[in-house]
């Protein structure tokens, strides 16, 4: 089915909004939390927070969605729930009660990407390739954030970086408003989502997805700290992060020869090969500004190609109304339980290894997700 203009315009200005809140919460919020004086390990169980609610609450949210046949209706309370909790963070610093908040606004946020995205894909029918010209302006919003913020910290206290998240979560509650809802079509197949779930592609794309994303704890939880360890300012830190994310938006928006260049599948296994790299350079170059460069410019394949090509290979394998569910099991699976055990292990191991060693972990379960997923991830011949 086609996607009309404006329904396209509100989805890139969701996207836009939401990554931009990410794009402030997840490079500066341990700074933040440096700040008002947890130690690494706190940091590390903070920053897991949000993958721990992912965990469990998308198959709430997804649930409700499929048995409402509402995605963007759970989409709008659970958005202003979250700019509700997001408030209690102004009201204390203690160690538990930073906790609490956290996992409360992500348990209510974690709802909105998995049912956007499945809204997209929805509208765009068989031209999923399109879904990188949507999804780029999330990462604009995300590039935009984290070059502005960086700078905004130079100049004021850490403690602005509250008023930041919260006028982008209301921004995102505002686009979540604007775009209606979309049918899922009819469920043909007859195939029960347990017996989805079973089969060896779908435990390969889950497996090895939520070991990349545990790769990617110490560079969500601790990039930051590491380069103003190593002299950088917030400002230069934002650009780094920055540089990632342009690289990213690049990668979205060539999706569609991508697509028509390769398998999904061989740009997931490229994906996790360059994370490999990516990760050893941060953990062991952060003294040469060059290999940071080089570095941030694979965050197009260690995020932007693996997101892409997984989140297609999802929308093969889960038809019908399985579509929503799907979406939400695959995050709560790969990012959730991913996302915890990256973020946990990644305080640990920077409290006891070091930087050079944990970012070498993080690389390290980026291979092994490779080599699971060139093992027991086959599609059908026909699959793009």
């Amino acid at each position: 089915m086609g996607l009309a203009r404006l329904p396209r315009r509100r989805l890139a200005g969701f996207y836009f909004f939401y990554f931009a809140y990410l794009g402030a919460f997840a490079p500066f919020f341990s700074i933040y939390l440096k700040e008002v004086g947890l130690s690494p390990v706190e940091i590390g169980i903070v920053m897991a927070l949000p993958a721990v609610a992912r965990m469990t609450a998308p198959h709430l949210w997804g649930w409700l969605a499929d048995a409402s046949g509402g995605l963007m209706r759970v989409v709008r309370v659970t958005t202003l729930a979250g700019a509700l909790c997001w408030l209690g963070m102004f009201a204390g610093t203690a160690f538990a009660w930073i906790c609490a908040v956290a996992f409360a606004l992500s348990f209510f946020l974690s709802a909105a990407i998995p049912l956007v995205d499945s809204t997209t894909l929805l509208r765009l029918g068989e031209r999923t390739g399109d879904y990188g010209r949507i999804r780029l302006w999330g990462s604009i919003g995300y590039m935009g954030a984290v070059v502005v913020v960086g700078y905004l910290l130079d100049l004021f206290p850490v403690t602005a970086l509250l008023w930041i998240v919260l006028f982008l979560i209301a921004g995102t509650l505002a686009l979540a408003l604007s775009i209606p809802e979309t049918e899922a079509p009819a469920h043909t197949e007859a195939t029960t989502l347990t017996h989805v779930l079973r089969r060896p592609a779908v435990v390969a794309l889950i497996a090895g997805s939520a070991l990349m994303v545990a790769a990617h704890g110490p560079y969500y939880s601790f990039y930051s700290i590491h380069l103003v360890d190593h002299g950088y300012t917030k400002a230069m830190t934002g650009w780094l992060w920055a540089l990632g994310v342009l690289c990213e938006i690049g990668i979205f928006f060539w999706l569609p020869r991508l697509y028509g260049a390769y398998t999904l599948r061989q740009i997931l296994i490229a994906s996790f090969a360059l994370a490999v790299v990516r990760f050893f350079v941060i953990g062991w170059g952060a003294d040469s500004l060059a290999l940071l460069l080089f570095a941030q410019t694979l965050h197009a394949a260690t995020f932007g190609s693996f997101h892409a090509a997984a989140i297609g290979i999802v929308h093969q394998l889960f038809r019908g109304r399985h579509q929503a569910r799907g979406q939400a099991i695959y995050g709560s699976l790969a990012y959730g339980v991913g996302g915890t055990l990256g973020s946990l292990a990644s305080g640990y191991g920077w409290e006891r290894l070091g930087a050079g060693p944990t970012f070498s972990l993080a690389a390290t379960a980026a291979g092994l997700g490779m080599v699971i997923v060139l093992w027991k991830l086959r599609l059908d011949a026909h699959a793009p």
